[in-house]
């Protein structure tokens, strides 16, 4: 008999450990977006993820016989700590393999909630199928993370709180995809209730195996995927969930490495809550598709899916997200190396807001510079563009160039044969719009700018690298200089970290 997901989702024994998460209004993104953005907080649960309730639910129904046998399970994440915390409750022995690679917090938040824990292998791959055979051997019952009909009711529940909570309204349900359980789950219930409710699976550009699998009409096993979003970072869905979705899913959408931290840092905006990348996907999701589809005054759900963020990827997250929004533009430009030039190329961009400068003195020729600016999106960047060619100026947009953002910002500089009696001073001065270009403009005393560097890091104090080229005979006006100036300022000319990457 085919499995009934309607009577197992309302059946589904998932508040024992799981509470009914909010729907919270996004007040910045409704009104960015022009519809009712609506968030399904699966993010506040208890291990900080939807997967508690899947796990839970079929761990619950197992035979006092399995229960005594212990359960076993592979995950590097989310489903780890929701089967940890699932077998405590239950007083059910837990073994997790883990990958070798997993990072240390996450083996903790498992090992805290009392699981024994395993590393195998390097993959999620390696690690399953060492879970798999650990689990014949044992005779304990394995629990999917994904493909089972028990775990994907228990996530249907979160379609069930959904459509309870809007029982007027709801055009359509943004859902993050990896394995396939929550979409399948939730999308099972929606359907069954309320047809015309639209559900839509979010993923990765890189790790597109449910995209690829609907399009294709059958399951398609990527090569790789991308491990940004870790969460949803799977290489072949379900044969349950892909059938499943199959009926349910109305549309996929996929998104960017920048997308998501631009959706991490929507939610943060509207919520103060930092979710991980897979749990900010089904938000990019959104706001991607009402975009194409220029959709206006809908009510739509996205389900933050989870927060078990890293601390240290927040960094990259916030560099990322300006990007990501469209919201910066990145430009490679290169300028004639005499007096003066670096001052004009300044004027060009007009008072515009600039996010980081990257300048290093090459030779008596040329110079290259490496400019971000903050742009209102894509038709203020191409008038950008076209304003820095207009001036006759050699220019590359790097905008969309994943070498660019992730290493050469990091790395424009070195050691310059032509800078001589170069030295090399900090500045800071108050942050504020237009700060960076009268700070230029009081650098304009006909002294050579041979370095310089700064970055928007959206405190109050900017803060600038500058190296310059003072003749002896300026001194003294070079002091006076300074003093006027007003900013407090330390030289670093005789730093031996400058004199190794930069000095000679």
């Amino acid at each position: 008999m085919k499995f009934n997901y309607l009577t197992a989702i309302l059946n589904a024994r998932v508040y024992e450990v799981a509470k009914e998460t909010p729907l919270d209004l996004a007040k910045k993104l409704s009104a960015r977006t022009g519809n009712t953005v609506l968030l399904k907080r699966e993010d506040q649960q208890d291990v900080f993820s939807f997967k508690i309730r899947g796990a839970y639910n079929k761990m619950a129904q197992l035979t006092d016989a399995q229960k005594s046998a212990g359960v076993i399970t592979a995950s590097a994440g989310n489903h780890a700590q929701g089967v940890a915390y699932s077998a405590k409750k239950l007083g059910i022995a837990a073994t997790i393999v883990m990958p070798t690679t997993t990072p240390s917090i996450k083996i903790d938040a498992v090992k805290a909630r009392g699981a024994e824990v395993l590393l195998h292998g390097v993959s999620f791959s390696e690690a399953n199928s060492h879970a798999l055979a650990l689990a014949k051997t044992r005779q304990a019952a394995y629990v999917h993370p994904f493909d089972d009909p028990l775990v994907i009711a228990g996530q249907g529940t979160v379609g069930m709180e959904i459509l309870r909570a809007l029982p007027e309204r709801c055009d359509a349900v943004f859902v993050s995809v990896g394995g396939g359980g929550l979409i399948a789950g939730v999308g099972a219930y929606i359907k069954a209730v309320r047809p015309k409710v639209r559900v839509i699976g979010v993923e990765p550009v890189d790790s597109d195996a449910m995209t690829r699998s609907l399009k294709a009409g059958k399951r398609i096993k990527l090569e790789s995927v991308g491990l940004f979003a870790d969460g949803v970072a799977v290489l072949q869905e379900g044969v349950e969930t892909f059938r499943v979705t199959k009926e349910v899913a109305d549309d996929m959408v996929t998104c960017t490495t920048d997308e998501m931290c631009a959706a991490i840092k929507d939610i943060y905006e509207d919520t103060r809550g930092i979710t991980e990348p897979a749990g900010a996907l089904a938000v990019a999701g959104l706001k991607k598709y009402v975009d194409k589809h220029k959709w206006q005054g809908k009510v739509c759900v996205a389900i933050t899916s989870g927060a078990n963020m890293n601390f240290d990827r927040l960094r990259f997250v916030s560099e990322r997200a300006e990007v990501g929004e469209q919201r910066e533009a990145l430009f490679a430009v290169s300028i004639p190396e005499v007096p003066g030039s670096f001052k004009r190329f300044i004027d060009v961009l007009n008072q515009r807001n600039v996010t980081e400068f990257n300048y290093r003195y090459a030779d008596s020729a040329e110079a290259h510079v490496y400019v971000g600016m903050a742009v209102s999106g894509k038709a203020e960047r191409l008038s950008v563009l076209a304003s820095i060619q207009k001036a006759s100026y050699q220019v590359h947009d790097m905008t969309d160039d994943e070498m660019a953002k992730l290493h050469i910002r990091h790395m424009v500089g070195g050691h310059s044969q032509g800078a001589r009696g170069e030295r090399i001073f900090r500045f800071e001065f108050p942050e504020r719009p237009g700060a960076l270009m009268r700070f230029l403009s009081a650098l304009n005393k006909g002294w050579n700018i041979t370095l310089f560097h700064y970055r928007n890091h959206g405190a109050d104090t900017g803060r600038v690298l500058a190296g310059l080229q003072i003749p002896k005979s300026d001194e003294k006006s070079f002091v006076t200089f300074l003093k006027e100036l007003g900013y407090p300022c330390i030289e670093e000319t005789k730093n031996p970290i400058y004199r190794l990457f930069l000095g000679k």
